[in-house]
């Protein structure tokens, strides 16, 4: 009963759906959380690519499937997919089924090795965009929230030169909201302070 009625009281940003379980789950255990595990930050780049003209609550319930059918979101796995898997990928209703975006994804993968073994780990190419810090935010309205910023922009700019597609500003500054390269919580959520200090003290 105690819990419930802390479940209750909780607030959180105004983008959940309250009466999702699985969007308040993702809002409050990973949206925002600084990311720096490179096969969970290949997870949020593929996901974010599908998501593109849908709503992520969609690919949230998409999920586990999407998980299931690239390998466990593996970049060397899927690197090496072919055109039969492509093939395959194209006739499983339990994911987005966009020729354009799967095979963007497999390309991002191979993309993503290379960056691996210039920097040593993705995870440090990924953070020196905002200088190993989480940019922080004031979000007191649903209105506040930006659509991109000028690190997205030229992010966006050197994964093109590197050779990715679909991964503009618009969709990378998503990316940086979910990977917590920015704490995009608004000021009423209960996460804020949480992972302010998450990062204050690494």
């Amino acid at each position: 009963m105690f819990r419930t009625c802390m479940e209750e009281k909780r607030k959180r940003c105004a983008w959940v759906d309250e009466n999702d379980a699985r969007m308040k789950e993702y809002h409050d255990t990973e949206w925002g959380v600084p990311l720096y595990e490179d096969r969970k930050i290949f997870e949020f780049l593929v996901l974010e690519i599908f998501q593109a003209g849908l709503s992520w609550r969609t690919i949230l319930h998409k999920r586990e499937h999407f998980r299931k059918m690239f390998a466990d979101f593996s970049p060397k796995k899927i690197a090496a997919f072919e055109k039969r898997d492509v093939v395959r990928l194209l006739g499983d209703a339990g994911i987005v089924r966009n020729r354009a975006k799967i095979e963007a994804t497999i390309n991002n993968a191979k993309r993503f090795l290379k960056i691996q073994k210039e920097f040593s780990n993705f995870s440090k190419y990924m953070w020196g965009f905002v200088g190993g810090t989480p940019i922080q935010y004031r979000i007191k309205t649903i209105k506040d929230y930006r659509q991109t910023s000028d690190e997205a922009i030229r992010w966006a700019h050197d994964l093109k030169a590197r050779g990715f597609r679909f991964l503009g500003p618009t969709t990378l500054y998503a990316h940086m909201q979910a990977v917590g390269m920015v704490n995009d919580h608004m000021e009423r959520c209960f996460r804020k302070n949480d992972i302010t200090k998450t990062f204050s003290h690494s």
